[in-house]
């Protein structure tokens, strides 16, 4: 076992076109793609490969593509000659990445992650047409200050990100609220996100109610490696508490910065993001820029990762 770690995006990273290169050069990633067509039946992989982008980014489309891309990936590092018996120390993954993760170290078969994955979007869409809600990025505050202002506003915490980006959730008028709040206190900047609701927030209890009966039929067994929770940040090896902790997750802040600082702190140096984009690789080196990421989203990146 190298000393190493696994970790997958979240939605936001999708674009069209991803994961083309394993589809045509990797025959188990290939056999993921094949898999999800079959499982959800709604032309999945032509979206991904042939869009339109606005098509790629609908609920019903982003979630299920950007876990296929990333298991798809996984599965290509896993066949390559030089990860064959390799096995990470811990898998991670950010918000919806978590899912990934769950399908890398066996904790679910990727037929149960994709159907999952699709009923949680669903439960999600719902929640947010009877809640409308937003978010925001915030970088460059103490998170102190962004705690106490959101508590005064109203808005709650649904990520946090890195030392320097934190992203406030809930109601749409609260959120606005914090923001003028939180601009006068001096943060460097405030992104409004691009989302259709007001994830990870109490806005998300209906979805995390109806999701928490479908996990309770869902089969899930003991992760082959343990898996860190974006809800608390410990490792996880019992089928029980996955199934918890993935019900709180649609309503708890994703505390990323603890999960990546737990794994440096069992002495792991070395990642591998896994999935479209670098954002994680970028999130790890504001964490603790000692931290090695390499990042997986074409067949020939495989070929540089150097871990020793």
């Amino acid at each position: 076992m190298l000393n190493i770690s696994y970790i997958f995006l979240g939605q936001g990273a999708q674009t069209v076109g991803m994961g083309k290169e394993f589809y045509e050069f990797s025959p188990e990633a290939r056999a993921i793609f094949d898999q999800a067509d079959q499982i959800l039946k709604n032309g999945l992989t032509n979206v991904i490969f042939n869009g339109p982008v606005d098509k790629l980014t609908s609920t019903a489309y982003c979630q299920p593509a950007i876990v296929t891309f990333s298991v798809a990936a996984l599965r290509a590092l896993e066949a390559h000659p030089r990860f064959k018996n390799v096995s990470p120390r811990f898998v991670a993954g950010l918000s919806l990445g978590e899912y990934s993760a769950l399908a890398a170290c066996g904790a679910l078969s990727f037929e149960d992650t994709l159907k999952l994955v699709e009923r949680r979007s669903t439960f999600m869409e719902e929640a947010t047409q009877m809640s409308p809600g937003k978010m925001a990025a915030v970088i460059g505050l103490d998170k102190e200050k962004i705690l106490a202002i959101c508590a005064k506003a109203g808005a709650e915490v649904a990520n946090y990100n890195s030392p320097q980006q934190i992203v406030i959730t809930g109601h749409a008028d609260k959120v606005d609220k914090a923001v003028e709040q939180i601009k006068a206190a001096g943060a460097k900047s405030v992104i409004p996100l691009d989302v259709a609701g007001g994830f990870h927030s109490s806005l998300m209890q209906p979805a995390a109610d109806k999701f928490a009966g479908i996990l309770n039929v869902t089969m899930i067994k003991d992760p082959r490696v343990p898996v860190v929770s974006n809800v608390d940040a410990q490792p996880v090896t019992l089928p029980e508490m996955i199934r918890k902790n993935l019900s709180r997750q649609i309503t708890s802040s994703v505390r990323w910065v603890d999960t990546i600082q737990y794994i440096a702190g069992q002495g792991v140096t070395d990642f591998i993001e896994i999935g479209p984009g670098k954002v994680l690789s970028g999130l790890l080196r504001r964490i603790d820029k000692n931290l090695k990421c390499f990042n997986i989203e074409k067949p020939e990146d495989i070929e540089k990762i150097e871990i020793h």
